[in-house]
C-alpha cells in the first residue's frame, strides 16, 4: 500500500542523512488561531453541560451543586497550560520522547495493575493521586502514537516488509492492549488497536498485511466476547436494549429517552429530567445524552458542526507539513481526538456497544481533558510549521 500521506514535491522524508533536524525546519509562523477558538467554544459548552449535568448529583454526594463544576474548571486551566507547554515546545524536543514517553506509559499501566491502583467497578483504570486519579490510557494513545509516527516515517524504506516493517508496531501495541485486557478495559485496546490500523494506513504498510491483522483482530475480539458473561450481556444489551431495559440495558435506554425527549429545541438548559438519577454516567460519558435532552436537535447539530470545524482544521494542519514524521504526528493525534468524538457519539446513540468512552472537551474527567488539550497543543505546534502555500 503506498503511503498516502507520500508525494514528490511536497513531503520530506526525515532519514538519518538529512542536514538539518526537524527541529530546524521551519518557518515558526503563526499558530491556527481557528483551531484553538473553536476548541475553546466546545470546551465553553462542555463546562455549561457539566455544570448543569452533575449540580444534583454533586448536592447530593458531596453536599456542594459546583463541586464538579468547580474540579472541571480547575482540570480545564491545568489543561491550558499543558497546551500552550506542547504548542510552544522545540520539535526537536519532541521528537526526542518517543521512547521515554512509551516507557512511562509502559511502566503507568503496569502501576494500574498493581496493589498501589483501587478496583473501581471491578477494573483497575486508575492511579490515585491526592485530591484526583490518573487514567493512564488516556497518554497511552498519545505515546503511541508518537511512537508510531516516528517508525513509519523513519523505516520507509522497510516498511512494506513483514518481519521489519510490521512486527515491531504490532509488537509494542500488543503489548499495551494485552496491559489493557487485564485491567480488564476491552474497549481501550480496540482504541489502540485501531490507532495503529489508521496509522498503519497512512504509513504506506501492505494492505494484505492489514487485512489478515484485521481478520485476527476481529476473531480475537469476538473469542473474547463469547469467553466472558459479562461482555456477552453488554453486547446483547446493545443489540436490543429495551430486552433488558432494567438490568444490562438500562443505561442506554436512559441514554435514548434522553435523547428523545429533546425534540427539536430541547427542553432547556438545567431542565432534564434523565439526570436526575435515571441516566449514570449523566456527566461523564452520557453528557451527549442530556446535552440533547437540553438542547435538542439544534444543540446537538452546533456541536457536531463544531468537531466538524475543528477537524477540517486538524486536516489543513496535517496535509501542510513538509515533513513525513511531523504528518504521520499530526494525523495520529488528529485519530485520537476524531475516534473519541465518534465512539462516544456513536455509544450515546445505541450504535455501538457502550464502552467508557468520555466526550473529548466536554465529558467530566481531569484525565480525559488534560490530554485532550495536550492533543490540540501539538496540533497548533504542528500549524507553526504548517506550509501556507
Amino acid at each position: 500500500m503506498k503511503n498516502v500521506f507520500e508525494t514528490e514535491d511536497h513531503v520530506t522524508q526525515m532519514n538519518a542523512g538529512d542536514k538539518k533536524s526537524v527541529g530546524e525546519v521551519s518557518s515558526l509562523g503563526g499558530f491556527d488561531w481557528w483551531l484553538f477558538t473553536i476548541m475553546l467554544v466546545i470546551l465553553s459548552i462542555g463546562l455549561i453541560m457539566v455544570l448543569s449535568a452533575s449540580g444534583i448529583v454533586a448536592e447530593q454526594v458531596n453536599g456542594d451543586k459546583y463541586h464538579f463544576f468547580k474540579r472541571q474548571l480547575l482540570f480545564a486551566c491545568m489543561g491550558g497550560v499543558a497546551l500552550w507547554g506542547a504548542a510552544l515546545l522545540p520539535r526537536n524536543w519532541l521528537y526526542k520522547m518517543q521512547y521515554p514517553a512509551l516507557f512511562l506509559a509502559l511502566a503507568l499501566l503496569l502501576v494500574t495493575l498493581s496493589p498501589l491502583a483501587p478496583s473501581i467497578n471491578g477494573a483497575k483504570r486508575w492511579i490515585p493521586l491526592g485530591f484526583f486519579s490518573v487514567q493512564p490510557m488516556e497518554f497511552v494513545k498519545i505515546a503511541l502514537a508518537l511512537y508510531l509516527a516516528y517508525f513509519m516515517s523513519a523505516k520507509q524504506d522497510i516498511i512494506k516488509t513483514f518481519s521489519r516493517g510490521v512486527i515491531p508496531p504490532f509488537a509494542v501495541t500488543g503489548v499495551f492492549c494485552f496491559l489493557l485486557l487485564l485491567q480488564p478495559d476491552f474497549g481501550s485496546a480496540v482504541v489502540l488497536a485501531s490507532l495503529l490500523f489508521f496509522m498503519c494506513i497512512a504509513g504506506g504498510t501492505r494492505f494484505i498485511y492489514l487485512f489478515f491483522s484485521l481478520a485476527l483482530a476481529v476473531a480475537g475480539a469476538i473469542a473474547l466476547a463469547i469467553s466472558s458473561p459479562y461482555r456477552m450481556r453488554r453486547l446483547l444489551a446493545f443489540l436490543d436494549p429495551f430486552q433488558d431495559a432494567h438490568n444490562t440495558g438500562y443505561q442506554l435506554v436512559q441514554s435514548l429517552l434522553a435523547i428523545g425527549s429533546g425534540g427539536f429545541f430541547g427542553v432547556g438548559i438545567g431542565a432534564s429530567k434523565q439526570k436526575m438519577f435515571y441516566l449514570p454516567e449523566a456527566h461523564n460519558d452520557f453528557i451527549m445524552a442530556v446535552l440533547s435532552e437540553e438542547l435538542g436537535f439544534v444543540g446537538v447539530s452546533v456541536v457536531m458542526i463544531l468537531f466538524a470545524l475543528l477537524f477540517w482544521r486538524c486536516y489543513k494542519i496535517i496535509m501542510r507539513q513538509r515533513i513525513l514524521r511531523d504528518r504521520l504526528t499530526a494525523f495520529g493525534i488528529t485519530v485520537i481526538l476524531a475516534m473519541g468524538a465518534v465512539m462516544n457519539l456513536a455509544v450515546v446513540m445505541g450504535v455501538a456497544p457502550p464502552k467508557g468512552v468520555p466526550m473529548p472537551l466536554m465529558s467530566y474527567g481531569g484525565s480525559n481533558l488534560l490530554a485532550t488539550m495536550l492533543c490540540v497543543g501539538l496540533l497548533m505546534n504542528f500549524s507553526r510549521t504548517a506550509d501556507a502555500t
